[in-house]
């Protein structure tokens, strides 16, 4: 047709980064609850839902906050720093 290839679009390249970036943040979030279960138990469903949604920067941030908490509470005050 046009001699374009689907690659080469710019839908196609930003649709491809829109979901490298979902996957990063999928990544990171299972992460962080793994760690947070090894450090201070399970996490609830609803606090695991809630930072499943976080962004990447805060999930960053929760990221080097949790190698300081000890219990379940560290957790929670953390979250209340967020509001």
């Amino acid at each position: 047709m046009l001699g374009l290839q689907l690659a080469d679009t710019r839908v196609y390249r930003e649709a491809k980064e829109e979901g490298r970036e979902e996957g990063r943040l999928e990544g990171e979030s299972a992460l962080i609850l793994r760690l947070l279960s090894r450090r201070i138990g399970e996490v609830t469903p609803e606090r695991r839902s809630q930072i499943q949604s976080l962004s990447i920067n805060q999930l960053e941030a929760l990221g080097e906050a949790l190698l300081d908490f000890s219990k379940p509470e560290d957790l929670e005050e953390w979250w209340r720093s967020l509001l």
